[in-house]
């Protein structure tokens, strides 16, 4: 396990974590409550799909239960990761503080944890209608193997752009007698999203995943990581733009999509592939991204 000064730990005892009772706070750190960045990307999609069906206004409850769930599942998903990786995680120097890692929780109030957080999940999951609890349910055989998928593919970037990507499907299932195609063109601009800034997160690991076997999209770009990522990033847009045109065919409607491209080519433009602190801040930027799209769907949705 290799330590330098770029190595942001991924455990920090800041924020509302700190003010938790000592009791407390291993188990926040073991859900990311510490690191918000994750349950926001997770969030975002479900919510552009929402905004671009034209329904922000009238289920803005539906938002909020998606918000909800994302902190829920987001945190159940980390859970579950570690649990799977916790020996893999004590040769990472980043990993290493995970309280399953370092032995601060045991196995078994992991478990129990875990459950207490998808049962959270359910009381969200029964606020849907009945066609987006089964694309909802549909998500968890995807989100069971993608621990896995280091270990099998130099591209597991690709299978969490499935995973966190999914929200754009249920909350699509939710608009009322709305076409399918918008909702899959935009669920497939969320995934070379998701590829392309988990791509920028992973450059934080590439020596220790050089060094423990763990393969990343990241690893495999090698020096062409900035051409990738914007490569994914333009990808995204295309898609975007098509789900969007698919709606109103003119190009005022895609105007909303600059403010995000500027976003966008912003993180590549500035990205250091060898400082991990800044792949970090660029990959913690998506949150402002996300909520540059979610604008444009909001306008784009309103105007149908």
């Amino acid at each position: 396990m290799q330590t330098d000064a770029n190595t942001v730990p991924d455990t920090e005892h800041r924020g509302l974590v700190r003010l938790l009772p000592a009791a407390a706070r291993p188990f926040a750190l073991l859900a990311r409550f510490d690191r918000p960045i994750g349950w926001w990307l997770l969030f975002w999609p479900g919510a552009w799909a929402i905004a671009l069906s034209g329904n922000a206004v009238a289920r803005w409850d539906l938002i909020l239960w998606f918000l909800l769930g994302s902190i829920a599942m987001r945190a159940a998903g980390c859970v579950y990761n570690d649990i799977v990786d916790r020996d893999l995680d004590r040769q990472v120097a980043r990993t290493a503080s995970r309280p399953l890692a370092s032995g601060t929780v045991s196995l078994k109030r992991a478990w129990l944890f875990l459950l207490a957080l998808c049962a959270i999940g359910l009381i969200v999951l029964v606020q849907l209608d009945m066609v987006g609890m089964i694309v909802a349910v549909a998500s968890l055989a995807l989100v069971a193997a993608y621990p896995f998928m280091k270990r099998i593919t130099w591209w597991p970037q690709a299978w969490l752009g499935l995973v966190f990507s999914w929200a754009a499907l249920v909350g699509w299932a939710e608009a009322p007698d709305a076409a399918w195609l918008p909702g899959l063109l935009l669920y497939a601009g969320c995934i070379f999203w998701v590829i392309g800034y988990d791509t920028i997160y992973a450059l934080q690991d590439v020596e220790d995943d050089a060094l423990v076997g763990v393969r990343s999209s990241a690893r495999r770009l090698g020096g062409r990581v900035r051409p990738g990522v914007a490569g994914f990033y333009l990808l995204a847009l295309a898609f975007w733009g098509a789900a969007i045109w698919q709606l109103r065919p003119d190009l005022l409607a895609l105007a909303a999509l600059v403010p995000i491209a500027l976003h966008l080519g912003w993180q590549v433009a500035t990205l250091v592939p060898s400082d991990g602190g800044n792949a970090l801040r660029r990959f913690r930027s998506n949150r402002d991204a996300g909520a540059l799209m979610f604008a444009a769907c909001f306008v784009v949705g309103q105007t149908l």
